[in-house]
């Protein structure tokens, strides 16, 4: 589950995609807060991250809708009549965040993660997308949630979020934790996601593999080194931004 992340530039955005946009969004983006998508045939949108109920009278959505589970695309209302309709998207990020526990330690202070592509280029984060039209005003919303897979496997993303307990406080096993993660695709696979049929979107949502990362704590006085193949790709350098170029 991703709940904050970086979008690319408009300027950045404009090169990558030979397009010029007057439109603008935040330097960070957070539920509910506006960020860009690229729909098919490399339409750039801005709109809502989480997504609204078909039929819903307010913008703002029951629950927590910015990140749609690849097991429920099919079966959740909010998400089915966009995923079986192929209104996917990518989500262009600079990096994202996500909550590290050290030690593995559910009553730990978490630490914000931070997570960057090892070549510098952005991510292109799997995502779906729709348009919520306000009943009183006739405006149109554009909305948009991005897909997470379970990364129980990955040496990585698996360190990631609070770990899970059973009713007595005990940890579950590795297993059993259901830790989850965004979807990232690589160039050659966009135009598949975006125009390919449902089974072919489906077959993309893979966990990336460790090489890809570049990664450390948003803040470098936090930062500390991850146990074991988790250490690959991290920045151990403390500078005012661990990102920066």
């Amino acid at each position: 589950m991703c709940n904050l992340y970086t979008p690319v530039s408009a300027h950045r955005l404009n090169a990558q995609l030979g397009k010029e946009m007057v439109q603008t969004w935040l330097a960070y983006v957070a539920p509910l807060k506006l960020g860009p998508y690229i729909k098919q045939a490399g339409e750039v949108k801005v709109g809502q991250w989480g997504m609204i109920p078909p039929g819903s009278k307010l913008s703002k959505p029951f629950g927590a809708t910015n990140n749609a589970r690849r097991e429920s695309l099919s079966s959740k209302k909010t998400y089915a009549p966009s995923w079986l309709n192929g209104m996917r998207c990518l989500i262009p990020a600079e990096d994202f965040t996500e909550p590290y526990y050290p030690g593995h330690d559910p009553k730990a202070k978490s630490i914000s993660w931070r997570f960057a592509r090892a070549d510098g280029e952005p991510w292109a984060l799997a995502g779906i997308w729709s348009e919520w039209i306000d009943p009183v005003t006739g405006e149109v919303l554009p909305n948009y949630s991005m897909i997470t897979q379970n990364c129980d496997s990955h040496p990585l993303m698996s360190l990631m979020h609070r770990p899970e307990v059973d009713k007595t406080g005990q940890l579950l096993p590795a297993t059993e934790q259901d830790k989850r993660a965004v979807v990232p695709l690589e160039r050659d696979r966009w135009d598949e996601w975006l125009h390919g049929s449902v089974e072919q979107a489906e077959a993309l949502i893979q966990l990336p593999p460790m090489d890809i990362f570049r990664h450390g704590a948003g803040d470098p006085a936090k930062n500390l080194p991850l146990p074991g193949p988790a250490a690959q790709g991290q920045i151990q350098t403390a500078v005012p931004d661990l990102f920066a170029e």
